[in-house]
């Protein structure tokens, strides 16, 4: 397997955990203050994370090298959950998806404004070809549920945690000396666990963590050991071997994803309509499998 394909493989799994996520998230936002939740939620990914890198190659002296590469990354990821959460609390999961699918789009303009990383044209038609196909999804094909689309508070609020998600992609290329994913992912988590907690150490005082309603321990442990540190690292992973736009392009599966996740939760089949919809995030993704030359 090539060390592309591996990027491509990497990114199909992160959308797959990524869904999720939306739909736990949507679950427990309102039972406990977003940035407490991800302060906690980092910390326990972090010692997985920590964990693997110990037991597997170690953590090399040169890791610590440039120290505020870390505190950016984390910073930025931080950012995206919060406001993820924070979201959440207000906007309907339909709003918050169709916001997470303009990701791509501004995840290609960083990237060739900090990597010149050129998105050709045919990039550029399977990302429409993946919006408009995520977008099906996300409106179950219904055109009225479209037209009657809001913007509320809860979704300005995750636009603009989506930017910090669109920005952290080309960072990781950018910012990276040589440190594997692993590593590198370790660096971040731990960074942001200590921009959170300084954030919201009295809301981690404030909560009373032993009577929180079952969903929210639910969701935590699910979005720190798949969501956190198996994402991370498949994030890092792809974006090391992948063009900041194809990386972000696999967003536009996560609608997908998060249908599959509502049959697996017993909320019902979508439509065979709805199914267009899905057939043209593949054909998006067949247009960035293939290769630019």
């Amino acid at each position: 397997m090539t060390e592309t394909s591996r990027g491509h493989l990497a990114m199909l799994a992160f959308s797959a955990l990524v869904a999720g996520s939306f739909s736990l998230g949507s679950l427990s936002a309102n039972e406990i203050d977003p940035a407490a939740f991800n302060a906690v939620r980092f910390l326990l990914a972090a010692v997985l994370i920590g964990f693997a890198a110990w037991f597997g190659k170690g953590v090399p002296r040169s890791t610590l090298t440039a120290p505020w590469r870390y505190l950016i990354l984390g910073g930025l990821f931080a950012t995206y959950f919060v406001l993820m959460f924070e979201g959440l609390k207000t906007a309907a999961p339909v709003s918050t998806a169709a916001v997470f699918t303009l990701t791509p789009l501004m995840s290609a303009g960083f990237g060739f404004a900090l990597l010149r990383q050129i998105t050709t044209r045919r990039m550029w038609l399977a990302l429409a070809i993946g919006a408009i196909g995520a977008l099906w999804v996300i409106f179950r094909a219904d055109f009225e549920a479209f037209l009657q689309f809001r913007v509320g508070q809860g979704e300005i609020y995750y636009f603009f945690g989506c930017i910090a998600h669109a920005l952290y992609t080309p960072m990781v290329r950018k910012l990276n000396r040589g440190e594997t994913p692993l590593v590198f992912t370790l660096g971040t988590l731990i960074a942001g666990f200590v921009l959170l907690t300084g954030y919201a150490w009295s809301d981690l005082r404030a909560v009373d963590w032993v009577a929180l309603p079952s969903i929210v321990w639910i969701a935590l442990v699910y979005v720190a050991v798949f969501a956190t540190a198996g994402s991370f690292v498949l994030l890092q992973s792809a974006a090391l071997r992948l063009p900041s736009a194809k990386v972000m392009a696999y967003t536009y599966l996560v609608p997908s994803w998060v249908a599959v996740w509502e049959i697996a939760l017993g909320n019902g089949v979508p439509n065979v309509l709805v199914l267009g919809g899905v057939a043209l995030t593949i054909v998006a993704l067949l247009l960035l499998l293939r290769d630019e030359h």
